[in-house]
C-alpha cells in the first residue's frame, strides 16, 4: 500500500471517528441512540409484574416453594405480632419487658411518626391540629386510658378514623416501644393530677399571717406532728 493510500485510509478513519463522537450525543434520530458503553441499564432482565412466554404461568415472577418460610415470617408469638392473645382478646399488658432501653426506643420513635399528630405530650395538639384543625385523639382521655395495650397495639397497626395504618412502617417492637411511652406519659400525668396542692396558710385579723399559725399549718401540709 501506498504512502497516499495510507493517509487517505487515515483521514477517513478520523473523520469516521469524529463524526461518530460528534452524533454520540446531541444529534437527533428517530431511532434508539447508540449505547456507547453497555450496562446493567441495558440488559436482559426480568422486571416485576412483568408477562413471560418462558414459564409456562405467563408470569415472570415466581411463586415461592411450597413449604418454605422465610427467616422470622413463622410469627409464633400470637400476642407479640397481633397484640391479641390464644382466645382472641387484646392482651392487658405489652408481651415485653418494659424497661429503660425499651422506653427510649419508645420516646425516639413516638417522636417520628406519633408526636407530628400528638403532640410530645399527647395531647392530640400536634402540628396538624395547630395548622390544619385535624381533631386528634388525646392519649389522656378516659376512652384511651382504659384501652389493653393490645388494642393500643392494633390501632396503630390497622390505624382508626383518620389515623392511618402503620403496619410497615413500624416494626412490632417499635410499636410496642411506643406503647411503653405511651403509659409512660400517661403515668406522670395522672401523678401530678393527684398531688393536691397545700392549703393556703390562715391569716390573721388584718390579713397578715402569724408566724405561729403559719408554721402549725406548714407543719400539718407535710404530714409533721
Amino acid at each position: 500500500m501506498t504512502t497516499r493510500k495510507r493517509r487517505v485510509l487515515g483521514a477517513l478513519a478520523l473523520m469516521f471517528v469524529v463524526a461518530l463522537s460528534g452524533c454520540a450525543r446531541g444529534c437527533t434520530s428517530s431511532r434508539p441512540p447508540i449505547h456507547i458503553n453497555p450496562s446493567m441499564d441495558d440488559q436482559p432482565k426480568v422486571l416485576p409484574q412483568t408477562a413471560s412466554t418462558f414459564f409456562y404461568d405467563g408470569a415472570s415472577m415466581r411463586q415461592p416453594v411450597p413449604g418454605t418460610i422465610p427467616i422470622g415470617g413463622l410469627k409464633e408469638d400470637v400476642a407479640f405480632f397481633t397484640g391479641r392473645g390464644a382466645d382472641g382478646q387484646f392482651v392487658a399488658s405489652i408481651p415485653v419487658t418494659v424497661n429503660e432501653a425499651l422506653l427510649d426506643r419508645g420516646r425516639q420513635r413516638y417522636a417520628i411518626y406519633c408526636q407530628p399528630c400528638h403532640d410530645a405530650r399527647g395531647d392530640g395538639k400536634g402540628i396538624l391540629f395547630q395548622r390544619a384543625n385535624v381533631p386528634t385523639a388525646s392519649f389522656h382521655q378516659d376512652k384511651i386510658l382504659k384501652y389493653a395495650d393490645g388494642q393500643i397495639f392494633d390501632v396503630i397497626t390497622n390505624g382508626t378514623g383518620l389515623m392511618p395504618g402503620y403496619r410497615w412502617p413500624i416494626p412490632p417492637a417499635d410499636r410496642w416501644a411506643i406503647i411503653a411511652h405511651v403509659r409512660e406519659l400517661q403515668r406522670k400525668r395522672q401523678a401530678s393530677a393527684t398531688v393536691a396542692p397545700a392549703p393556703p396558710p390562715p391569716r390573721s385579723g388584718f390579713g397578715e399571717v402569724s408566724p405561729k399559725r403559719a408554721n402549725n399549718a406548714r407543719a400539718k401540709a407535710e404530714g409533721i406532728k
